[in-house]
């Protein structure tokens, strides 16, 4: 699979078939597009190829909007590469691409550029400056451009429509099982461990403390997890908050693994999250606390 950082594609890439996106969490709708349109690439013997965009567009637009990430760039790719893909055309969002106005994005991008045939797109897919592109506009110059738009229908599944937005809100209410399901794999976080106040090395459970960035913040509290560690997976606990019995002041990642004693500082590991065990509560003193972790331990090692 070929990645593209612009849309000034080679010539052999274009008249292709292209599913536009932001492809945030690529979940079980995503897949049944992306399955769609490589049935339909194989068929006319095309390539198929994805148009995404970063940073996440409603993340440009508002700044303050920093923790909304189901994953990162990198692990949006590598879920992307499990895809039959010929290429993917990563656009840098900005404030020149921004202020295309939707004609110019039919005429630049999508017949200029890439010269794309068929394109999958989603029913409310908007595009353009200020979101004035839509299905209507597109098959307005489907003829002049010679392409064709197929509107893709989401999964419904218990009267709600599969999509990244429910996925968000499932992980932050907790509803982790929830939120596998419908990604149909395991939520992970990817991050470098940094040193930490070692207050859990000294209980007598170290951990490994990673800032969340941009990852959307899940429920607070403790998971049972898996860790991938230099392409190893180790079992763990992990706790999200800020540690109300130590009064503490930063978000943070925290995950004891199982087995594992010695310091990865500014080792990246894969934090899977495999179930959701209790909110995150402060103790009365560290001996309660001690002894809540040791039950949590026992939960964990039966989910993981």
């Amino acid at each position: 699979m070929k990645i593209f950082k612009n849309t000034s594609i080679p010539k052999n890439y274009k008249n292709s078939i292209l599913a536009i996106g932001n492809f945030d969490g690529i979940h079980i709708g995503h897949k049944k597009v992306l399955k769609e349109a490589a049935k339909k690439a194989k068929k006319l013997k095309k390539k198929f190829g994805l148009l995404t965009f970063e940073p996440v567009p409603v993340m440009f637009f508002n700044k303050k909007i920093i923790n909304h990430r189901i994953d990162s760039e990198h692990q949006k790719i590598l879920n992307l590469k499990r895809e039959k893909l010929d290429f993917i055309i990563i656009q840098k969002f900005n404030k020149k691409f921004s202020n295309f106005s939707y004609q110019e994005f039919i005429y630049k991008i999508l017949y200029k550029r890439i010269k794309c045939k068929y394109l999958y797109v989603s029913k409310n897919f908007k595009f353009g400056k200020k979101r004035e592109g839509n299905i209507s506009k597109l098959k307005k110059y489907e003829k002049k451009f010679s392409f064709k738009t197929i509107i893709t229908l989401p999964i419904i599944k218990k009267r709600r429509t599969v999509s990244s937005t429910i996925i968000r809100k499932f992980l932050k209410i907790g509803e982790l099982q929830k939120a596998n399901h419908l990604l149909d794999r395991k939520w992970e976080i990817i991050g470098k461990v940094i040193k930490g106040s070692q207050r859990g090395r000294k209980i007598g459970f170290p951990t490994c403390n990673i800032l969340l960035k941009k990852y959307i913040i899940p429920k607070f509290g403790v998971y049972a997890v898996n860790v991938g560690i230099n392409n190893i997976l180790k079992k763990g606990i992990a706790n999200i908050g800020y540690r109300p019995t130590f009064n503490g002041k930063k978000l943070l990642l925290e995950v004891n693994i199982f087995g594992i004693k010695k310091n990865l500082y500014n080792k990246k590991i894969n934090v899977i999250f495999n179930k959701f065990i209790r909110p995150e509560k402060k103790f009365k003193n560290i001996l309660e606390l001690k002894n809540q972790i040791k039950k949590d331990i026992k939960l964990a090692k039966k989910n993981v």
